[in-house]
């Protein structure tokens, strides 16, 4: 009697076991985060040839990076010297060929990233640094652009691109930079750039340093950067 009695106690453990090793990779798979969807080349490829002739003949730039179009302009030039957050008549034209560009294509968002030099509180420069990117979401909300595809984002002087030891390096890092991307793809985009401010400083070779190499930007404190918000 003992003897089944443990015989039967040992069985109901084993099956208890098994049920459990079952139910374990179920679990495990459905804690799977979901992977970034990645951009077509297609996409990029049609894109490219399309925002080149919509900032032609400007002081704009464009940049294929990883999986974005990016579309950069410098403050000078582009911002009214003695009201900083003002866009000059000259900025416009390519801006609103963007936004037209980009407008009835449902399948295509906007990041606008505001930039700035390290001069100055870094306070200040971030809050600069959003105005100026939420004066080009302006047109891109005039051209009919809705809050779930246009986003924008100050990061005041956290991504220099030069320098800023040399008054060209400050120049160049004083920007706006117009992230186009998959619709789909914003919020992994928005993750990214919501990271901490630790990321080194793209090297550039400097007008007037050829060889010196950019510093690593440094962490600020507080807010690292203006929290992204939706453009309305």
């Amino acid at each position: 009697m003992f003897a089944k009695k443990n015989l039967a106690l040992a069985l109901c453990l084993l099956m208890a076991g098994c049920a459990g090793s079952e139910k374990k990779p179920q679990a495990q798979a459905a804690a799977a985060p979901t992977p970034a969807p990645k951009v077509a080349q297609a996409w990029l490829d049609d894109y490219e040839p399309r925002l080149r002739e919509a900032i032609k003949g400007s002081h704009f730039e464009l940049e294929r990076r990883d999986n974005l179009l990016v579309v950069t302009a410098p403050v000078q030039g582009s911002f009214n010297p003695d009201r900083p957050h003002m866009l000059l008549p000259i900025t416009l034209g390519p801006i609103s060929r963007v936004a037209k560009l980009v407008e009835h294509d449902k399948n295509v968002a906007v990041l606008v990233l505001g930039h700035a030099d390290s001069s100055g509180a870094a306070t200040l420069n971030r809050e600069l640094s959003h105005e100026r990117a939420r004066a080009f979401t302006a047109i891109f909300r005039l051209s009919g652009l809705k809050q779930d595809r246009l986003l924008v984002k100050g990061l005041g002087s956290d991504m220099p691109r030069a320098d800023n030891g040399s008054a060209a390096g400050r120049a160049l890092n004083r920007r706006v930079e117009i992230l186009l991307t998959r619709q789909d793809s914003l919020k992994a985009l928005i993750a990214h750039y919501s990271q901490p401010a630790t990321i080194p400083a793209v090297a550039q070779a400097s007008p007037t340093a050829g060889s010196a190499k950019t510093p690593k930007s440094k962490p600020v404190a507080g807010k690292q950067v203006v929290a992204a918000e939706q453009a309305n």
